[in-house]
């Protein structure tokens, strides 16, 4: 079987360390340096020749400048005759840019997907996109992970008596319905419309929360707009107080403030899907590099991937057998 090697670029190293802990592979060396006309170049500091090469690499802020280590360290592994090139990217930003929603908008998910596949990327390893049309914008394979098993644990180990998931909205409701029956909870969502990249309102709650303790769950939490407006109306409800969690835990601007010293907030749980805000040491952060290390090792020796979802979403597990009458 031919030889994992991995990559990572310099927006969340720590996390590509654990995931080679987990694989039992060192992680090995890129020198990202600048030209003096500021463009960047990526040299790999280990042989990738008939090697399957795995490059580690979340688009988190600066997001354009990452973004453009991981197109220059894929086109290094495919000029240096890796046999295989996997773009691992645990937070896949531009899946937010999922749709034409204005005039003369642009659709940054579709044509990140293609720069990955012009850059040479045989394959996308990923995790909880933003909106599941997302996938169909890549024209390479794609596994889509998700952390709906490693954010239930935490909560499994707890009292739920009195507890309902609630969703910021009704296109995350899907989800939440899924994470609710992990839990063994009823659920409920938010009717939230986007004004803005930061600016939403959430008119009403749809589902029974009076009296109950809610367990917010979003996919990804950027400045914590949508959570606090939430909290307002679950408050206007009857409902008590709120753990909140996410996959992808960005933490931007006022974000840490406004959730860290909310009254409602009991906790906040998230993955390590992307680096960790400084001056929050209460936050609660779940690990997903088994995971993705475990994706890797069936990729690598051609094992489902689904399978690890069974049980858990059954849209990402494996097809289920149907009867015929």
């Amino acid at each position: 079987m031919r030889e994992i090697v991995v990559f990572s670029g310099s927006a969340h190293r720590p996390l590509a360390e654990s995931i080679c802990g987990h694989l039992g592979v060192p992680l090995s060396g890129v020198e990202i340096s600048r030209y003096a006309n500021d463009c960047l170049q990526a040299q790999l500091q280990v042989n990738c020749r008939q090697r399957d090469v795995y490059i580690v690499q979340p688009l988190v802020p600066p997001t354009q400048e990452h973004l453009m280590e991981l197109l220059l360290m894929i086109d290094a592994a495919r000029g240096a005759s890796a046999a295989q090139v996997t773009a691992v990217i645990p937070h896949y930003a531009y899946a937010r840019s999922d749709k034409k929603d204005a005039s003369r908008i642009s659709i940054g998910g579709r044509l990140v997907a293609d720069m990955l596949q012009t850059a040479g990327a045989d394959r996308v390893l990923t995790m909880t996109l933003h909106a599941p049309q997302v996938h169909g914008f890549f024209k390479v394979p794609l596994d889509h992970l998700t952390a709906l098993g490693v954010l239930s644990e935490h909560f499994l180990q707890q009292d739920r008596a009195d507890s309902v998931v609630v969703s910021p909205d009704l296109g995350n409701a899907k989800t939440a319905t899924q994470f609710a029956r992990l839990l063994g909870l009823p659920v409920a969502a938010g009717n939230k419309q986007r004004l803005a990249d930061d600016r939403v309102v959430i008119d009403s709650i749809v589902g029974d929360v009076a009296g109950k303790r809610a367990i917010v769950l979003d996919d990804e939490i950027a400045t914590g707009g949508s959570i606090v407006e939430l909290l307002e109306r679950l408050a206007e409800q009857g409902c008590t107080e709120a753990a909140v969690a996410c996959t992808h835990g960005l933490f931007v601007g006022k974000a840490v403030e406004r959730l860290r010293d909310h009254p409602m907030i009991t906790e906040v749980v998230t993955t390590d899907t992307v680096p960790a805000p400084t001056g929050w040491p209460q936050l609660t952060t779940r690990s997903v590099a088994g995971l993705f290390a475990e994706a890797i090792a069936r990729i690598h020796a051609g094992e489902s991937v689904a399978s690890l979802f069974e049980g858990v979403d059954p849209t990402l597990g494996p097809p289920q057998p149907k009867l015929f009458s």
